[in-house]
């Protein structure tokens, strides 16, 4: 069987992020998109039907799966109207824009006996696979410290949706969903949260910093995103009572992508030597310092996953429950801010 699938949307997510990876695994065929420039899709999926409405393409009986990766406020629109066609979705991060919403998706593809998950791609980046990998070996020992940055250097503001004012704009539904995301994915829900959020860019009219701190019994979690970063420190920064890790610079994934690389191609989500997280720690007394090679990024895991749920009954690659939880921290994350103090989480 080869799942035909739907994209609603092709700028950036549709384009960049979904039709190569879609292309590049046999299990899929791309057989419509929902687009206002049917030249840029025709350039890239010649053999796809390209549609102006989002309800021609749903009437399409013989689509399996519909791809959401139109603007943040549409998704729980084009997600629940594609459910109750009877598709399986996948839904951009964010999931939705409020916790809400998210609980409603879910329970009706528990109705509707569809498949339900949410694209969130970096759990496949390269140092976050790296990370979690060096967690689950224990050689920084009683975890203290975890930091995360997603940082920019964006002086002037764009005129395009995600920084123009409106429901699930902003850096922290952009960027923070991801880092929310991979916190919950190593730690769980935390006990407390505090945030700090601001429009740090002249004429902003959105949230394009953010600083937050997750509280758990034995550590803190500090997820942070600034857009006026010109020189970046560590991407993470972990400390724990043997040992310390930081690991600079970005997964090539998203700039290969762009370039015209697929998965399979050589070099694909590898790191060069220079990008290479950084250990200190002990063994048996012995203090040990040096590199660790980085795990190779695969965001095809994630669309290779579907499939294997669609054709075979595994789980979907992304629990929608979990994106639910990281819908739910962001809106921890702006009580937080309004009222000024730390948050007890429920």
């Amino acid at each position: 069987m080869t799942i035909q699938t739907g994209i609603i949307g092709f700028g950036l997510s549709g384009s960049t992020f979904h039709a190569p990876l879609l292309s590049s695994i046999p299990d899929y065929a791309i057989r419509a998109v929902v687009s206002s420039n049917p030249e840029k899709v025709h350039k890239d999926l010649p053999g796809a039907a390209v549609y102006q409405e989002v309800d021609e393409l749903l009437t399409d009986q013989d689509i399996d799966v519909v791809v959401v990766a139109s603007p943040n406020a549409t998704h729980y629109d084009y997600a629940r109207k594609a459910m109750e066609a009877g598709k399986h979705v996948v839904v951009e991060k964010p999931f939705t824009v409020t916790a809400s919403e998210a609980e409603d998706l879910i329970q009706l593809a528990k109705d509707k006996g569809v498949l339900l998950t949410v694209y969130q791609n970096r759990r496949w980046d390269n140092d976050f696979l790296t990370v979690r990998n060096l967690l689950e070996t224990g050689a920084l020992g009683k975890l203290s410290l975890y930091q995360a940055h997603f940082n920019r250097y964006r002086p002037v503001v764009k005129k395009r949706w995600k920084e123009q004012e409106g429901p699930g704009a902003g850096q922290l539904y952009d960027l923070g969903s991801h880092l929310i995301d991979q916190a919950l994915l190593l730690f769980g829900k935390p006990q407390t949260l505090w945030a700090d959020l601001r429009a740090e860019r002249p004429g902003s009219q959105v949230i394009d910093y953010f600083h937050l701190v997750l509280g758990y019994e034995f550590h803190r979690v500090i997820l942070h995103s600034g857009s006026l970063v010109r020189h970046a420190g560590p991407k993470f920064e972990l400390h724990g009572d043997k040992g310390s890790f930081l690991k600079y610079g970005q997964d090539p994934q998203e700039s290969q992508l762009k370039q015209g690389l697929r998965p399979g191609d050589s070099g694909w989500g590898e790191d060069q030597p220079d990008q290479y997280g950084e250990l200190a720690t002990e063994f048996s007394g012995l203090a040990v310092q040096g590199e660790i090679d980085t795990l190779p990024g695969r965001y095809q895991a994630f669309y290779q996953g579907l499939a294997d749920a669609i054709l075979e009954g595994s789980p979907v690659p992304v629990q929608p429950e979990d994106a639910r939880d990281t819908i739910r921290i962001i809106e921890y994350a702006m009580e937080s801010h309004e009222k000024g103090c730390t948050i007890q989480v429920k």
